[in-house]
């Protein structure tokens, strides 16, 4: 039987009738849902097949990356016009978008893998997150900037390798030009950032267009702040050309570093993050403290404060920390106390296999021996019942 609670993004204004799309109208005679003798478990059955079909409204293009190579623009839940007309006109880019869209989830639960909440993703849910980035939180602006910094990574780097047919290399990456190093000539191939900004901030940004409530304006600010965070980290390459190695000609390229100086950046910028509000005639955002400095277009804004994470909490989305790994030794927000929120957590000794007496081998290779060690690992104990039951 089906989860019912488990599927997020349900309004309760999408139960229409027992299964009739909004607005339509099902006569009683039509439907035996609403007949005044049908039996509960018709009823219930109607449910579950309206729950099974009708579009989550909080779907979002990220589930792009669960579909992979099947990237079908039609049954992709959560597009906006714009955003459905441009994955039909360019199935490559929604290719590379869904690669992409694989890596910046990985740096996201790299960045807060020592963390309460550590970036979990839902197998086969169009939300890809579940109900957490409902809520209008730093979690929710760190996940729409870093998703936005990874779209731009993968096309610029789609552009750079001709999997593309709209770009290529930076064409404006031209002629002679010089630095602190002096004079050098444009040759080899520039990643085409700006493509990637350009693209990324029409698909991704489409959606929050097409309404101009707060949590709208958070997520172009944080998308923007994403975008921007990739560029940011752009370097010159170069390669020396001369007698014995030496740099009298220089051929240079502009490439982008590799995406976890991205994420580290943007980690940084989650810590920092400003909490903000509407303003009062509802166009922008503004500080909600006025003790607090004014948000800059490169801060990651939020609205609401996060929940703790501690126990599981279906309606905020909340996965709890039962049965997570933690550091004995460790104060951080990995270590046993903060990470099993003074619960206590339970110690299982397992045997490990590791590389040992390893030895350099003429030539030219290593051989290690197979050692056995016993490991304690060390995870969070599950809230008692009743405690657990507060929060479902």
């Amino acid at each position: 039987m089906l989860g019912l609670n488990r599927i997020p993004g349900l309004r309760a204004a999408q139960i229409q009738r027992c299964g009739s799309p909004a607005g339509a109208r099902l006569s009683p005679r039509s439907s035996s849902c609403q007949n005044a003798g049908a039996s509960s478990r018709i009823y219930c059955a109607c449910l579950l097949l309206l729950l099974l079909v009708t579009p989550r409204v909080d779907s979002s293009w990220w589930y792009i990356g669960a579909l992979g190579a099947r990237v079908i623009c039609d049954n992709i839940p959560g597009l906006v016009n714009k955003q459905r007309q441009l994955c039909q006109r360019h199935p490559d880019i929604m290719q590379a978008i869904g690669e992409g869209t694989k890596e910046w989830i990985r740096e996201c639960q790299h960045q807060f893998r020592h963390h309460r909440w550590n970036c979990s993703t839902l197998d086969r849910d169009h939300t890809v997150f579940g109900r957490v980035l409902l809520r209008s939180s730093r979690e929710a602006a760190f996940v729409y900037a870093i998703s936005s910094a990874g779209v731009v990574y993968a096309l610029t780097r789609a552009c750079s390798q001709g999997e593309l047919r709209t770009c290529n290399c930076d064409p404006h990456k031209r002629g002679r030009d010089k630095d602190d190093r002096g004079e050098f000539d444009w040759g080899g191939c520039s990643d085409n950032i700006n493509y990637g900004i350009k693209f990324a901030k029409t698909f991704i940004d489409a959606k929050e267009r097409t309404v101009r409530d707060a949590r709208a304006l958070m997520n172009l600010h944080n998308n923007r702040c994403g975008r921007t965070a990739v560029k940011r980290f752009m370097k010159l390459e170069c390669k020396c050309h001369g007698v014995s190695g030496s740099c009298t000609l220089r051929t240079c390229w502009n490439a982008m570093s590799d995406f976890r100086k991205t994420g580290d950046y943007l980690r940084r910028k989650y810590n920092g993050a400003i909490e903000v509000m509407m303003n009062q005639d509802g166009t922008g955002l503004t500080v909600a403290n006025k003790d607090f400095r004014k948000p800059t277009k490169n801060d990651l804004v939020y609205f609401e404060s996060s929940p703790d994470y501690c126990l599981q909490d279906k309606a905020a989305g909340s996965l709890g920390t039962a049965g997570r790994v933690c550091n004995k030794t460790s104060r951080g927000t990995d270590g046993c106390e903060v990470m099993c929120c003074g619960r206590g957590y339970d110690t299982t000794r397992v045997k490990q296999i590791t590389k040992c007496e390893c030895k350099f081998k003429w030539c030219c290779s290593v051989e290690c021996k197979d050692c056995e060690e016993a490991v304690d690992i060390h995870t969070c104990k599950a809230p008692k019942r009743a405690e657990w039951l507060d929060q479902t």
